[in-house]
């Protein structure tokens, strides 16, 4: 009876020829907006080889940026670069000190 290896890759990150996470969402769509791009100048009457120089230049800048970002960041980089940018520098508290310490109970109404 033949055994069968199942399920070798949980827990890992989905990889597809080095791309990471992710950049392969990126990458997708990327390419995936390029295409529309060309076919909406193509429609609108563009001359093809102009059509096929945008879609080509268009889609070697997204194949080569994602790369290089998916080499400089890693597979959580991103992440955790987007989270660095909305975290703020400094913690400014423009009250005064005595304000915090003093405690000063209020009298309830009848």
């Amino acid at each position: 009876m033949n055994s069968y290896n199942i399920n070798k890759g949980i827990g890992r990150t989905v990889e597809f020829k080095g791309l990471k996470a992710q950049y392969l969402f990126i990458f997708a769509g990327g390419l995936l907006g390029v295409l529309i791009i060309v076919m909406v100048l193509y429609i609108a009457g563009v001359n093809s080889y102009a059509c096929m120089a945008i879609g080509g230049g268009g889609a070697g800048l997204i194949i080569w940026q994602t790369f290089s970002l998916n080499k400089k960041y890693g597979s959580h980089g991103l992440m955790k670069l987007s989270a660095k940018k909305r975290h703020p520098r400094y913690i400014i508290c423009r009250r005064q000190i005595r304000r915090y310490i003093r405690s000063n109970p209020k009298k309830e109404t009848a």
